[in-house]
């Protein structure tokens, strides 16, 4: 799979193609029942799946005191458009000059100057161009023009329609069994470990430490159970994690992701890139008046902890 990240890195000899496009942060069920339908779409026809996002997300750009937390940063995005069945990404960075695109200009310059597009597939409620003229109706009828198809797809989920903002708003209250079922897999977060207080380790816990990235989503404060993955070695332990600025101890601020590996002290993970995967959710936060009471609920998070992934 390729990712280009300008127009200007798109092929000159790409052939004709079937295109999705979205901003896919999260790549969840219903991004993915999108892409199932342009995919059978470029399988019939053997035409390659390209799927074009945004970077930065639009409202980083237009409004960013609004601008929603990422879900997935770009490069994850694309491997998960990868395995979703997207043959390759174009990332766009998005600026004020493109948001003041006309819809025709993002058709002419986009799907069809440079992905030569011959079917498009989106979501039913997606909007492009200035000021969000663009929608699914204006892209059938403009790509009639152009040699294109058109088609908008619900993002129904039963009861639920899987959106990015759903997911967020299951993080937000640490609901992350139910942003999973949103994203057809756990919520994860990944980031290099750094040097903490080791405090952790003082207590008999020594923890992974990975700063929560500006602008990135995580759960709300609290601890979880789930799973430590290093990347490097794809080696994957069983953990206990807390969320949040550790509020037994004054002077912490930083919102951070500790996880502790069961049973693991002889782990050296210190500028190691890991993945952190959220199963289910134990607790909140809680403010302990002293190291015993806190050692007394780590051990019982432990304990869940297993009882959760043992199950």
């Amino acid at each position: 799979m390729q990712v280009w990240r300008s127009l200007d890195d798109v092929p000159a000899s790409l052939g004709a193609t079937t295109v999705v496009i979205g901003n896919f942060d999260g790549v969840h069920r219903g991004h993915r029942a999108v892409i199932a339908r342009a995919r059978g779409s470029a399988e019939t026809s053997e035409r390659p799946l390209v799927a074009v996002t945004f970077d930065p997300h639009p409202m980083a750009v237009l409004r960013p005191e609004h601008a929603p937390s990422i879900l997935t940063a770009i490069d994850t995005r694309a491997a998960l458009l990868a395995e979703a069945g997207v043959d390759h990404v174009l990332a766009l960075p998005f600026s004020r000059e493109m948001a003041g695109w006309s819809p025709e200009q993002f058709i002419d310059r986009v799907l069809v100057e440079a992905l030569h597009a011959a079917t498009v597939v989106v979501g039913a409620n997606f909007r492009f161009g200035s000021r969000a003229a663009g929608d699914v109706a204006l892209l059938r009828e403009v790509g009639r023009s152009r040699g294109f198809t058109a088609e908008g797809i619900a993002l129904d989920g039963g009861p639920q329609v899987w959106s990015s903002t759903y997911v967020r708003t299951c993080l937000a209250a640490g609901d992350v069994a139910g942003a999973a079922e949103a994203l057809g897999r756990p919520f994860t977060v990944r980031g290099e470990v750094v040097v903490g207080d080791r405090r952790g380790r003082e207590l008999g816990y020594p923890t992974a430490n990975v700063p929560i990235a500006e602008g990135m989503a995580a759960p709300s404060d609290g601890v979880y159970a789930g799973w430590l993955t290093r990347l490097d070695t794809a080696e994957r332990y069983p953990a206990a994690i807390s969320v949040g600025t550790n509020p037994t101890f004054a002077g912490e601020r930083a919102r951070r992701v500790e996880a502790y590996a069961l049973d693991r002290d002889d782990l050296e993970l210190y500028g190691v890139e890991v993945e952190v995967t959220f199963v289910d959710r134990l607790r909140g936060m809680v403010r302990f008046d002293g190291a015993e009471p806190l050692l007394e609920t780590m051990a019982d998070d432990v304990r869940r902890t297993r009882l959760v992934l043992g199950s």
